[in-house]
């Protein structure tokens, strides 16, 4: 059974119940992060108060190393409140999970802090030269969310050698991830979008920077993964967070046309000669229907999340490689979860009728997150097709990282 999206038991993590305390913070800023286009210092400083951006950080280097289910309902939490804020922590609190593919003691000197932010731009658009110790990297790299108030940045990149990519024997190029402090990356002011403008996921251009190669890790690699414990045995895990910022989302549009429904009177009709009593929004049966068709899907999209992974996790736990089947479900999640979303705040967009265009008011502005969450490259329709693949029992259909 899963608790109640926004709430916490008293045997929960405090850093689920501090999350959860931050939404009048963040609700009063939220006109200041879509005009500004990134997080305001007080709101980045409240997640690191609150242990968000360290949540996955290793109990051995003192930190809570927190289960991915308690991690699903802390993003769920903060998007409730904004979904830039949900998504940047989701992004930003990765230093845990990519330390474990770095030597214990290189990634424990990187984040003396465990509460240093971590930005990604995983897809390979720039290049790394191998030189001696390491790689000088160059390129361009989109969609760094919440790099403004992150120390690390890990960015993705085709590996050259004497001017030519490298490939193995099938032709396929080698691929690193090069990680750099922000300061050695120019952010480049691209981030003007439909939605989740507060994530400020800017471009970031990098000249010719060298980085160590105990700074790098590839997908590639077998054995990747160098620290022990479940929550680092799937070197994918860190993909899994973005289905509850979705969910926190449209949990959002839902409460806000309840509150609304429950506040504002109806629009009156005449009925043949007649004109209708006066009534709530509440009392047309279109709101009904919306409502509970609306809490439906959402209901049953998180309760999909938190099945497959919670089956997902246990498998991790106890100490066992997860199945085809499980991988495939696992590749799904955010297209499927995502995906349920979309329908869910769409169908309370137009059933709040005009008011929902306004910019001043909560429907435009989850319309247009989760409009913006749904091009994510992990949200293509091909996501579905790796995940069939597995099912089928065929060769398996991978992203080149």
């Amino acid at each position: 059974m899963t608790v109640t999206a926004g709430r916490a038991e008293h045997t929960d993590s405090p850093i689920l119940h501090a999350a959860i305390g931050m939404a009048p913070q963040i609700r009063n800023a939220a006109d200041e992060i879509e005009r500004a286009r990134r997080l305001p210092k007080p709101i980045v400083d409240g997640l690191k108060d609150a242990g968000v951006l360290g949540m996955s950080m290793p109990r051995a280097w003192g930190g809570p190393e927190l289960d991915p289910l308690t991690q699903f309902r802390v993003l769920e939490a903060l998007a409730m409140a904004d979904g830039s804020v949900g998504w940047c922590a989701m992004i930003n609190c990765d230093g845990g999970y990519i330390t474990a593919f770095l030597e214990d003691q290189v990634g424990r000197s990187m984040y003396p802090d465990l509460q240093l932010g971590t930005a990604a731009a995983a897809s390979p658009t720039g290049q790394a030269t191998l030189v001696p110790g390491g790689y000088r990297v160059s390129g361009r790299f989109p969609f760094a969310s919440g790099c403004q108030h992150c120390e690390w940045i890990w960015v993705g990149c085709l590996v050259l050698a004497n001017g030519s990519p490298v490939v193995n024997k099938e032709g396929v190029p080698e691929t690193r991830q090069c990680l750099l402090r922000l300061s050695e990356c120019e952010i480049l002011d691209t981030w003007y979008t439909t939605g989740l403008r507060g994530t400020g996921s800017n471009d970031l251009l990098v000249k010719d920077v060298f980085v160590p190669t105990e700074r790098t890790f590839s997908f590639q690699n077998e054995q990747l993964v160098k620290r022990p414990g479940p929550l680092y045995a799937f070197p994918f895990m860190f993909a899994s967070k973005s289905g509850p910022v979705a969910l926190g989302i449209a949990r959002n549009a839902l409460d806000s046309l309840i509150e609304i429904a429950t506040s504002k009177t109806a629009r009156r009709y005449t009925v043949g000669a007649q004109l209708e009593p006066p009534k709530m929004m509440r009392d047309d049966v279109f709101i009904q229907q919306a409502v509970g068709r609306a809490d439906t899907m959402l209901t049953s999209a998180r309760g999909y999340l938190f099945e497959v992974m919670g089956d997902f996790w246990s498998t991790l736990v106890d100490g066992e490689p997860p199945s085809p089947t499980q991988i495939a479900r696992f590749g799904t999640t955010h297209a499927f979860v995502v995906g349920m979303c979309v329908e869910v705040v769409q169908l309370i967009y137009k059933a709040v009728g005009g008011t929902a265009v306004y910019q001043k008011g909560p429907f435009d502005r989850c319309l247009r997150d989760v409009l913006t969450m749904n091009q994510h490259v992990i949200g293509t329709p091909r996501t579905y097709e790796m995940s069939g693949r597995l099912l089928l029992g065929m060769e398996p259909l991978r992203w080149l990282f």
